[in-house]
Parts: C-alpha cells; sequence; structure tokens
C-alpha cells in the first residue's frame, strides 16, 4: 500500500488532502510512524523523530495513530487477495507476497493479476496500492518500491540479475543502515559490486548471512510464500512525554501495557510461555528482561505479576525511562502440546502516547 497510515487518514479526512501529513506523535518524544507523499517531499519519513520531521517541514500536521481502522482496511485488502489465490504471506498490515501459480479467477498473467489487484483496492478502499510483478519473492518486493506510488513494476526472470545489480544495496531487504555502511568501508555499493564477491568472501564478513547476499545479487532466490507463517510473538510499547522514575508511575504505566498488551492476546487468541520486559532509559539506551515458564500464560493474573516481576529487575530507574513493552513470546497452540501457533506473520504493535 501507498503511504498506508496516512493515505487512510487522508481519505478519511477531505481536509488533509493535498496536505502533508505525519501519523505520529507531535511532542519532543514523537516519532513519525507513517508520512504522506506530501511530506515525503520535504524528506520526512517514518521512524524519524518528530521534532526533525517538523524542522524539515514546517507546516506538517501530525494525526495521531488509529490501528484499529488500519486493521479494518487491511482485511479488506486481504479479502481482495484471497479472490484470487490461497497462498497469501502478509509481512505487516500494508504489504504482502502471493503465490499466483494457481489463478483462481483464470486469468492467466500475473501481470493482469495484479492490475486487477490494484485496480480493486482503489474502487474498494479509496486507496491506491503498487505491486512488483516478478518470478521469487526478493525480486517482487524489489519491484513493488520502483514505481511507487501507485505504479507496477514486472521484472522477467531474463531481467532479474540486471535490475538488482542496478540497485544499492540499501533496497535490498534486511540491510539496514548499518550493515549498508559497513558494506561501504568494504567497497559494496550496489548489487554489482555484491555479485562480484564469492561466497566465501560474503561469509567471513557477514557470517550465515552471506549465502543469502550471495544469492540475492543474483537475483535468486527460492523462498516459497508460506501462507502458514508461525506467529512469534504479540506485545505493545508506549513511549512517554515525560520520563517515568518512581515505582509507583512505573507499576502504574506497565499496569497500562498489561492491559494493552493482554487485549490483544486475548483478541488474538495467542498463548506463549514467554514473558519480555523493554524497557528504553532517557538516554535511549535499551535494555529487556525476560522469564519462560514450563505451561503457557492463560491467565491474566498471572501475565500480571510475571511482567511486575520483571519490572523489580530493573528498579530502581533513577536515569528515568522514556519507553515501557510487553511482548508474549514462544507462542503455542491452544491444546498446549508445545507446537508452534499458526498465523500471519509476526504481530506487534506500537503505540506513542503524545
Amino acid at each position: 500500500m501507498d503511504a498506508f497510515f496516512a493515505s487512510v487518514e487522508q481519505r478519511d479526512n477531505p481536509e488533509l488532502r493535498g496536505k502533508p501529513v505525519a501519523v505520529g506523535g507531535s511532542s519532543k518524544r514523537g516519532v513519525v510512524a507513517a508520512a504522506s507523499y506530501e511530506a515525503r517531499a520535504f524528506g520526512v519519513r517514518s521512524a524519524m523523530p518528530s521534532v526533525t520531521a517538523q524542522r524539515q517541514c514546517p507546516d506538517l500536521i501530525f494525526v495521531k495513530p488509529r490501528f484499529e481502522a488500519y486493521r479494518t482496511v487491511s482485511r479488506q485488502i486481504r479479502d481482495i487477495f484471497a479472490r484470487h489465490t490461497d497462498l497469501i504471506q502478509p509481512l505487516s498490515l500494508d504489504e504482502a507476497y502471493l503465490d499466483v501459480t494457481n489463478d483462481k479467477q483464470g486469468i492467466g498473467s500475473a501481470v493482469k493479476i495484479a492490475k486487477a489487484i490494484r485496480a480493486a483496492i482503489r474502487a474498494e478502499t479509496g486507496l491506491t496500492a503498487s505491486a512488483g510483478v516478478s518470478y521469487n519473492k526478493f525480486i517482487a518486493k524489489l519491484a513493488s518500491d520502483q514505481n511507487k506510488p501507485d505504479g507496477l513494476c514486472v521484472i522477467l526472470p531474463e531481467q532479474g540479475a540486471e535490475f538488482v545489480a542496478g540497485l544499492p544495496v540499501r533496497r535490498f531487504h534486511g540491510v539496514g543502515p548499518r550493515t549498508a555502511e559497513k558494506m561501504a568501508k568494504l567497497g559494496v555499493h550496489t548489487g554489482a559490486d555484491l555479485a562480484q564477491k564469492d561466497e566465501a568472501w560474503l561469509a567471513h564478513h557477514f557470517g550465515s548471512w552471506g549465502s543469502y547476499l550471495f544469492k540475492a545479487a543474483r537475483g535468486i532466490d527460492d523462498g516459497p510464500v508460506n501462507a502458514n507463517s508461525v506467529r512469534k510473538s504479540l506485545g505493545g510499547e508506549l513511549t512517554y512525554f515525560d520520563d517515568k522514575r518512581s515505582e509507583d508511575e512505573l507499576r502504574e504505566a506497565l499496569d497500562e501495557i498489561i492491559d494493552i498488551v493482554w487485549d490483544r492476546i486475548e483478541r488474538y487468541q495467542a498463548r506463549g510461555k514467554t514473558l519480555v520486559l523493554k524497557a528504553r532509559y532517557s538516554d535511549f539506551r535499551t535494555i529487556t528482561r525476560s522469564r519462560t515458564v514450563p505451561h503457557i500464560l492463560a491467565d491474566r493474573a498471572e501475565f500480571a505479576q510475571l511482567g511486575h516481576a520483571l519490572l523489580d529487575q530493573i528498579l530502581p530507574a533513577e536515569m528515568g525511562i522514556r519507553l515501557l513493552g510487553l511482548t508474549l513470546g514462544s507462542l503455542v497452540d491452544e491444546s498446549g502440546s508445545g507446537e508452534d501457533m499458526p498465523g500471519q506473520g509476526r504481530f506487534a504493535f506500537d503505540a506513542i502516547e503524545d
């Protein structure tokens, strides 16, 4: 989807259309969750501190996130996908892989299916989507970003290696700023640079990830579209305008997070054995504390008790804490057999307090 959160806000509020919009908190502690294309023209990007975004775009309009609205639209879009294929692997609320080999409507062309899906999304949600059509997941994902917004990019098998060669390595899925910086120091800036390195060299510098990079640089990806990907964790976190220091206010803050996360646990019928507490101090140092129990955490009281026991481990917090979060991990099926619980990707939710 194109600038998904921001586009939903502009759709639902005509006064925001054509204006630079950022979804997120506008406070000094706020973070941009999504930016409209009008805002992106000023360099505003997701994960950017709100103060920086406001500096770059003085007319930027901040809108608080409405995650339930985004989830509703996401379900509409997935229903559209399901008309064409059963092999759908969601990556997030606004992005998914589709394997259309088994074409449910008999359209007979992946390109035509992509066009039909984009047209249906526009007609039924009032939003635009961009699609990448190719012979594997890696290339399709790269192609989906190539002609945004409201674009379509098709990469044929004989074009894959050349297409990848011309891209900066930062575009590769999984290559973040730090990895890109490391690659730059090693003289690797593009897919073509990466393709010149043999697998042993890549393994030496990037460990087990070297094999992925070796194949990716050549346009190779054998991974299937997994419609039954494993849901590994579910959680939530809050960022605070003022640092939390006293034990009382931290316990009160944790109780609020417990309410948020347990509501989501119940909604998705998730059960797990591991609870992780995340805390970020005022200097942005982030720590985690976790505990795994031998049985599934199916009781809210025990979930809350365990959360507070983890909080005990980081008290006192004299420096002050700007973020708290809880995540339930090691998810299992309802039978308690200990098997991984099937789901649609990894569920993670962030809430930013304005």
